[in-house]
C-alpha cells in the first residue's frame, strides 16, 4: 500500500450493518497460510492488515460483538463480528499488538481493497500445495515458512509508528500501575 496522498479506506460486513474506516496507511499486510487461519476463514489463507487501533473507526450505529478465539500461540484473539451476519471485520491479537487492529482485508469496500496487497506471506510451511507464490517472490515480497519480527519486514515509517505506539502503551501501563498503588491504601 502506498502512503503518498493517503485517503481513508472504507469497509463493511456482508450485510453492511457494521461499517468502518481506516484513517492511516496500514503498518503491514500479512497473508497468513497457517492451518489455524485456514480453518478460521475456510480459505487457503487469511489476509490481515495491521493498523493502530486509534486509526480504525467503526462508523455504523451498530457496534460489533466481540468473540474470543484460541490461537496457536496460546494468546488468543478477540474478533469483532457483525451481530447480524457474524462476519469478522477485524481482530486483536494482544501482547505487543494490544493497541493494534488486524483488519480483515476481504471486508474492505471494492475500491479500498484494490489498494491493498500483501507485504509478506507467513507460515507458508503449511500453505496449500496448489498456492503458487513464485510471482510474489518475483515482486520481492518475503515468503516465510514461519512468522517474523516486524523489523525484518515492515517499512521504516511503520516501524517508527509502532515504536511510538509501544511507548504510549508502556506509559499507559505505568500510569495504571501508579494509580493502583496510590489507591491501594485508601
Amino acid at each position: 500500500m502506498t502512503i503518498e496522498a493517503f485517503t481513508p479506506l472504507k469497509g463493511h460486513c456482508t450485510c453492511k450493518t457494521i461499517t468502518y474506516e481506516v484513517l492511516a496507511p496500514f503498518l503491514c499486510t500479512n497473508c497468513c497460510h497457517c492451518t489455524w487461519c485456514q480453518r478460521e476463514t475456510g480459505a487457503a489463507y487469511a489476509l490481515n492488515a495491521i493498523i493502530e487501533s486509534s486509526s480504525f473507526r467503526i462508523t455504523s450505529d451498530t457496534k460489533p460483538i466481540i468473540s474470543d478465539l484460541p490461537t496457536s500461540s496460546g494468546n488468543g484473539q478477540k474478533n469483532a463480528r457483525c451481530p447480524k451476519c457474524y462476519v469478522v471485520i477485524a481482530c486483536d491479537y494482544g501482547d505487543d499488538f494490544t493497541w493494534t487492529t488486524f483488519v480483515k482485508v476481504g471486508t474492505l469496500d471494492d475500491e479500498s481493497r484494490k489498494k491493498v496487497r500483501p507485504d509478506v506471506h507467513i507460515h507458508t510451511s503449511s500453505k496449500m500445495d496448489w498456492v503458487d507464490l513464485s510471482s510474489e517472490k518475483e515482486r520481492g515480497i518475503p515468503v516465510l515458512e514461519a512468522g517474523y519480527k516486524a523489523v525484518q519486514v515492515w517499512r521504516k515509517d511503520a516501524l517508527e509508528r509502532f515504536e511510538l505506539l509501544k511507548q504510549k502503551m508502556k506509559a499507559s501501563e505505568e500510569e495504571k500501575k501508579e494509580s493502583s498503588i496510590s489507591t491501594a491504601g485508601t
